[in-house]
């Protein structure tokens, strides 16, 4: 599982704060409705809110707890910031219901990553794992190089750097650090993906193409394809027919193409020679450039890489899917253990 965006600062606040904070509310409330001059003290009370929380204090009090992690709090305003990108990226695609739906699961996998960076920030804190700030600063440094727009000296960036590194370090060490890859898991993986590690088939292919000189004279040219086509499997020379008649640019060689590898031609001209042998010409393939015939002069069997030349490269895959299979485990686990309540 990919890490989360590096510019995300988490919101913490004590339970133990925010309940006290609650149960002093509470009890001046209930005082200035049951007192024995409750009137004055309800005006005395919206007075006072008046005058106490400025427009900035009064915005806060619509953020509100989300979900509990432990000891952490993940609030409202922080999964609004982390959503922001891929909310305007759903709003520009979609409409409608569709959108809604799509917003709606956007929010659940956010909710989602969200708990799991806090589990994994709270992995590396008991196990003490520290970010230097001079890790921080090299960090930033390299970013900027690869053309990241960032402020070494913003409290929020540096703040948002090394968290991102505390991730990296945690995973690092619970996860990879786990990670062997044996010998006998390469050369299976080798045998049960072996069309991962094959050579395209190469083609020598010879080609007569007819362009109709208009729209309306497709039919024309289709009647010329279709001679053609009968004069070759009359015997009729395959270059001497294209050296007269084709209109593509490798008239002149007597449509000779040359080599062509798999995956190189569109994929009408693709599928007509799949199943032909050396010898074989196509039938007639229409395109948006026009009618086709080709021939396969020469055919090489598709071949397959040596495992020793791709040793390295299987030995990558096989570590990324061991990697995240143990990622998947170790989240289960943490999750299991800890204390975790929604309220989104």
């Amino acid at each position: 599982m990919k890490n989360r965006s590096i510019f995300s600062a988490p919101y913490r606040h004590g339970p133990e704060t925010v309940r006290s904070l609650e149960d002093q509310l509470a009890h001046v409330w209930v005082n200035a409705l049951t007192g024995p001059s409750a009137i004055g003290c309800r005006w005395l009370w919206v007075c006072l809110l008046l005058v106490l929380i400025s427009p900035a204090e009064a915005a806060k009090l619509e953020d509100r707890i989300i979900a509990v992690v432990n000891k952490d709090l993940i609030m409202l305003s922080e999964l609004k910031r982390d959503l922001l990108p891929e909310q305007d990226r759903l709003r520009k695609l979609y409409k409608g219901e569709e959108l809604e739906r799509r917003l709606k699961t956007a929010e659940a996998m956010g909710v989602t990553k969200m708990i799991e960076r806090k589990l994994q920030l709270q992995a590396a804190q008991n196990k003490g794992l520290d970010i230097s700030d001079q890790e921080v600063v090299q960090a930033v440094e390299e970013m900027k190089k690869q053309g990241e727009q960032l402020d070494g000296a913003d409290p929020n960036t540096t703040r948002s750097v090394r968290e991102q590194l505390t991730l990296m370090r945690v995973v690092d060490r619970e996860v990879r650090g786990l990670i062997m890859v044996a010998d006998s898991e390469m050369k299976r993986y080798y045998q049960e993906h072996q069309d991962r590690f094959a050579y395209p088939e190469e083609y020598q292919l010879s080609h007569i193409l007819i362009k109709p000189r208009d729209p309306d004279e497709l039919s024309v040219a289709q009647g010329r394809a279709e001679a053609l086509l009968a004069t070759l499997k009359q015997g009729e020379p395959f270059e001497g027919l294209a050296l007269r008649f084709s209109d593509g640019a490798d008239a002149s060689r007597g449509g000779r193409l040359g080599l062509v590898r798999q995956g190189e031609l569109i994929p009408a001209l693709e599928q007509a020679l799949t199943s032909l042998q050396v010898g074989q010409v196509t039938g007639i393939v229409e395109t948006t450039e026009g009618l086709h015939i080709v021939r396969v002069d020469d055919k090489k069997p598709r071949q397959f890489r040596p495992f020793e030349q791709v040793k390295a490269e299987i030995q990558s895959l096989v570590f990324q899917q061991k990697t995240e299979d143990q990622y998947q485990i170790w989240m289960a686990d943490m999750k299991n253990k800890a204390y975790i309540e929604i309220k989104f």
